[in-house]
């Protein structure tokens, strides 16, 4: 834990943060057979209920060390995704000035243009030289297509594609 800073209080969700600092210093949690901590649970729990336990901040820490800890900016980055998710990323990487290609398979939005961003379709990332992937789509069987074309392209999970969801 002190390897990894403790906790920040300003950093939330902290334990969330945590968890990829630990990553980060090649940490690895085990399991425990044993209860050690009886949670409590109720509606109206501050990570229930306070903004900074929105999804977004989920996101926002997500994108972070995806972009400190595994991000090759020698490849081309790949949005896949469209939805809440793939448009938070997007404006997130906008924002920081980095460069990426934006897919999807829904046609109402190929061909359109987001946050400077033209909508390709998913195909598209087959073309693209070495590419590393964010994949947004939250869905279970949109899930289990997308890894299927993933692993027709010869793609690695945690080196060439990576699910935020």
């Amino acid at each position: 834990l002190e390897r990894c800073g403790a906790f920040f209080p300003d950093r939330y969700p902290e334990d969330y943060d945590l968890t990829f600092r630990f990553y980060e210093n090649d940490l690895k949690c085990i399991p425990s057979d044993q209860l050690l901590h009886r949670w409590r649970d109720y509606p109206n729990r501050t990570s229930r209920t306070h903004v900074h336990y929105a999804q977004n901040y989920f996101l926002d820490i997500k994108l972070k060390y995806f972009l400190k800890l595994n991000h090759d900016p020698s490849r081309e980055l790949t949005v896949w995704g469209a939805g809440f998710k793939g448009k938070t990323i997007a404006q997130s990487l906008v924002k920081a000035g980095v460069p990426f290609f934006w897919i999807c398979d829904n046609p109402n939005k190929i061909g359109k243009t987001i946050y400077d961003q033209v909508m390709l379709p998913f195909h598209a990332l087959k073309d693209l030289s070495n590419p590393q992937s964010i994949i947004t789509v939250a869905n279970e069987e949109a899930q289990s297509a997308i890894r299927k074309h993933l692993q027709e392209w010869q793609m690695k999970p945690m080196q060439d594609y990576f699910f935020f969801c």
